[in-house]
């Protein structure tokens, strides 16, 4: 077996599942589970529609590199929601989900014969990127958060050491758990990072189009472009249908950037077996030449939002983030900082299932920046979000009081 596989960690949904094994949830509530984020809103009509006219697709092999109606459908996309113009041929790729994507590349980008050969995530995050970099060869170092920035990463806290043997950074904006922004000035010094010390960066951006502000949240490639850069040098940007569209089961997205980065990544997927189906570039054409069922996802999410945060900012230190799915809260003084306990409990006695921050981050720079949160991912229908917090609100009185 590959000997990288032991250093591994378990997944969170399964740390979870452990965690829940032997909990017996009250009977007395119907069961609600705020844990993972899987979209749970329906699928548009337009994209059914798609899949069923097309599929005589399921007859024929399809190319890696996609259809080219399909690269110039997501040029466009790039074009009305940025303002950019890339080229479909060599600065676009489409892939199978941003998160196998995500994990390919570092297998693309990491010279592991390189002695040091690191990869920096931020922390909390999403823990593909460390199972990237370990299988990769590559050693993770862990970016500080700072809480009284809505855990922004802190750039200046990385060693000088630690970006001099960097090859690849992830970030993610806006942010799981968090669902912060970042800035074009944090953008900036990334930029000058990378140009000094050569490294990738791999800028997540799945849950762009779920956002509560006026204004859409900044993409790596529009702070590129903003900024000069528009060769989008050691940038590549990863986006998905599977929160915008709420399609996760499609598993579509496609990567854009730097084409000196795009070329060996296409020839590295051609033999990883990663050729979307034509079925599925039919209904992703569909799904991203449409707005207006992006428009009306994003206002379900903010129904919900505003109902839902209101409730447990009275017991709990949360807030409305800048986008995405997620509630990001701080547990109460009561619980002794322990989210996994706060986990068992609130499942044992209302039925409500969260997951612990702590499962979302590393110890790093001596503590764990998850721990004493939890992360409440708001997928479900607007009521059943609504019951789930009225019963967290319950359960904390309870313990308050």
């Amino acid at each position: 077996m590959n000997p990288l596989l032991t250093r591994l960690q378990p997944y969170p949904f399964e740390r979870l599942r452990q965690l829940h094994a032997d909990v017996t949830p009250n009977p007395a509530f119907s069961p609600i589970s705020l844990g993972m984020g899987e979209p749970r809103h329906a699928t548009p009509a337009l994209v059914k529609d798609a899949l069923i006219a097309n599929l005589s697709g399921l007859a024929s092999y399809p190319g890696t590199v996609g259809e080219p109606h399909l690269r110039k459908t997501m040029a466009n996309w790039l074009q009305r929601r940025y303002g950019l113009s890339l080229d479909p041929a060599t600065q676009i790729l489409p892939v199978n989900g941003s998160r196998e994507a995500l994990f390919s590349l570092a297998q693309t980008v990491i010279d592991p014969t390189r002695p040091g050969a690191t990869v920096i995530c931020p922390n909390p995050f999403y823990q593909i990127y460390e199972g990237a970099a370990l299988l990769a060869g590559a050693q993770t170092w862990f970016v500080p958060s700072d809480p009284a920035r809505n855990f922004a990463a802190d750039w200046a806290g990385v060693p000088e050491a630690v970006w001099a043997n960097t090859q690849l950074l992830f970030v993610c904006s806006p942010g799981n758990p968090t669902g912060a922004v970042m800035s074009l000035a944090e953008w900036e010094l990334l930029f000058r990072l990378s140009d000094r010390y050569g490294f990738v960066i791999a800028s997540d951006e799945c849950y762009s189009e779920i956002y509560f502000r006026d204004e859409a949240p900044l993409g790596g490639l529009q702070a590129a472009a903003q900024l000069g850069r528009h060769d989008f040098k050691n940038l590549i940007a990863l986006t998905s249908l599977s929160k915008r569209s709420n399609v996760p089961g499609l598993r579509s997205g496609f990567v854009a950037g730097d084409a000196a980065l795009i070329k060996p990544f296409l020839l590295y997927r051609t033999y990883h077996g990663s050729a979307m189906s034509p079925v599925v570039q039919a209904a992703s054409m569909a799904a991203w030449n449409d707005e207006q069922h992006v428009i009306a996802n994003r206002a379900l999410y903010r129904e919900k939002f505003a109902k839902v945060t209101p409730l447990l900012a009275a017991v709990m230190d949360v807030a409305l983030p800048d986008a995405g799915f997620y509630l990001w809260a701080k547990i109460p003084a009561v619980f002794k900082g322990s989210d996994p306990e706060f986990s068992r409990q609130l499942l044992a006695q209302y039925n409500v299932v969260v997951l612990p921050g702590s499962y979302l981050a590393r110890e790093a720079q001596g503590h764990n920046p998850g721990a004493g949160r939890i992360r409440m991912a708001l997928v479900a229908e607007t009521a059943e979000c609504v019951e789930a917090a009225e019963r967290i609100v319950q359960f904390i009185q309870s313990k308050v009081h």
